[in-house]
């Protein structure tokens, strides 16, 4: 009777293992998560932010002194942004003081519906086909939301369950990214929608706070809309990538790290996103926290090891006397190359992109693709990395098997990063088609010191003249305004 008892429990206990090994098995497959397809924003070319446009729209608020010129110029000279950038339609058409609620909603509704129905058609799905639908807008929730707002225009399912995001800055496309891997692990053979883009036009800034202005300078218009799955089958053939870990890091416990990228208002009340000294420090931080737990899930083992025993050896008494004795000292960094081949970085501004570049290490050919789409679409907020994506693959640098390395970084502060790893060679026409060939460019420098440097000439000597009158603001307008220089000269001789 015992051992009968005792065979019946091995007999039970043996069910139980294979059973349990069997869910852990169908429930890691059911974790994967794959990229059928996505498709960046192409704003209209009536919408676009040359130099002499920028200079229109900076001309219209009445708010900025001279100095406030030198400092707008300075920012835009090197900003490493470019001429062919999208601005908002309101912004452009002169209605940024005083916005309407229809003039904001069109501005998305012309991403919403050109990258969904573009993305639709490239994959083949149909609106019925998405399961779950995920739209990061940061600075615009209205209600209905926005992702009732494209549930009604494409006419998605009743039971699409929709999630709409906000507040999460530069980083929300790969925070919305994450949240799908984690629902992909409660619903097999899903697909979802996520729409990434910003709402510019109704917070453009028209103060005149340095720190706040900035904004005004980097940001454009953007978007991009992803169609993930988890369906082995439906992937088969149609996926163009596979979503390797992800890793996110919020820092908005630390004080400096929260305010360095803050939406408030000036002492005058004009509401703008505040962006300080500290928040190229704030990236660092936060990356470097989240590179710790995402490399040693990517790099190969022998490169850890190798990073490690070097580690131990430079922290030896000899090694850092030597150290000493040669200017800078040594330098220790992972070879990131060893486990990725490709570096997608948040195009958030010069600035952001080569410390970046030097905190890891890459080179120019690594930051090639961020430069050129913070050169050809500006700062996108939330949909920057894929404009660099695109650059990626119109340049047919992606081939199978190779692994992408995603990083964005936004307000909280926030880190997010995720590794792709490419299912077939990809080159398929995107956003960059028409401007491709133009890129790398040979210089990343505007025009705009080219054309309006005599702003500078003229804030010295307005600073230094004892005549400060009604009439010699009136020639500072006129200075940064006209495009001749011959007028321009004619201007400064009357002041004599």
């Amino acid at each position: 009777m015992e051992i009968s008892l005792l065979a019946t429990m091995y007999v039970l206990a043996a069910s139980y293992a294979v059973l349990s090994l069997v869910r852990g098995l169908l429930r890691r497959r059911g974790r994967c998560c794959y990229m059928l397809g996505y498709e960046c924003y192409k704003a209209p070319e009536d919408t676009k932010l040359d130099t002499d446009e920028c200079v229109r729209i900076i001309l219209r608020n009445r708010n900025l002194n001279l100095e406030d010129y030198r400092f707008l110029l300075k920012t835009m000279a090197r900003s490493g942004i470019g001429e062919d950038t999208y601005g908002p339609r309101l912004v452009i058409e002169g209605h940024e003081e005083a916005p309407t609620l229809p003039q904001a909603h069109l501005e998305l509704d012309e991403v919403f519906q050109q990258t969904v129905s573009k993305v639709l058609a490239s994959t083949g799905l149909a609106p019925s086909e998405i399961d779950i639908l995920i739209v990061n807008v940061s600075l615009f929730s209205p209600a209905p939301s926005l992702t009732s707002r494209i549930v009604n225009h494409f006419k998605l399912r009743d039971d699409v369950k929709t999630f709409n995001l906000s507040g999460m800055g530069c980083s929300a496309s790969l925070v919305a990214i994450h949240l799908v891997q984690e629902l992909f692990k409660t619903r097999d053979n899903a697909v979802a929608l996520v729409v990434s883009t910003e709402s510019m036009g109704s917070h453009w800034y028209c103060g005149k706070e340095k720190s706040m202005i900035i904004s005004n300078c980097l940001f454009r218009m953007g978007g991009c809309a992803v169609l993930l799955t988890n369906d082995r089958a439906r992937a088969k053939d149609k996926a163009l990538m596979k979503l390797g870990p992800s890793v996110r890091v919020h820092h908005a416990s630390h004080d400096e790290s929260y305010g360095c990228c803050i939406q408030e208002e000036d002492e005058q009340g004009h509401q703008g996103f505040r962006l300080t000294k500290y928040l190229v420090k704030a990236a660092a931080q936060a990356l470097e926290a989240n590179l710790r737990i995402l490399l040693p899930r990517v790099l190969p083992v022998s490169e850890l090891v190798r990073y490690k025993l070097t580690s131990i050896l430079a922290s030896s008494p000899f090694a850092k006397r030597k150290a000493r004795k040669v200017r800078g000292g040594a330098t220790l960094s992972l070879n990131l190359k060893s486990g990725i081949d490709h570096f997608c970085v948040h195009p958030g501004g010069k600035a952001v992109i080569d410390t970046v570049g030097k905190g890891l290490n890459l080179s120019d050919y690594d930051l090639e693709p961020s430069r050129m789409a913070l050169h050809r679409f500006g700062n996108t907020s939330a949909g920057g990395n894929w404009y660099v994506l695109g650059y990626m693959e119109a340049k047919k640098r992606l081939k199978r098997g190779d692994r992408v390395l995603m990083i964005s970084l936004g307000a909280g502060f926030k880190s997010n990063t995720c590794v792709w790893e490419v299912m077939r060679d990809l080159e398929r026409p995107n956003v960059w088609a028409d401007s491709v060939e133009d890129y790398p460019a040979a210089s990343l420098d505007n025009p705009f010191m080219d054309k309006y440097g005599r702003v500078r000439t003229f804030a010295v000597w307005y600073e230094k003249s004892k005549v400060k009158s009604d009439y010699c603001w009136f020639l500072a307008f006129r200075c940064f305004s006209c495009s001749s220089a011959l007028l321009n000269q004619q201007c400064l001789s009357k002041t004599k």
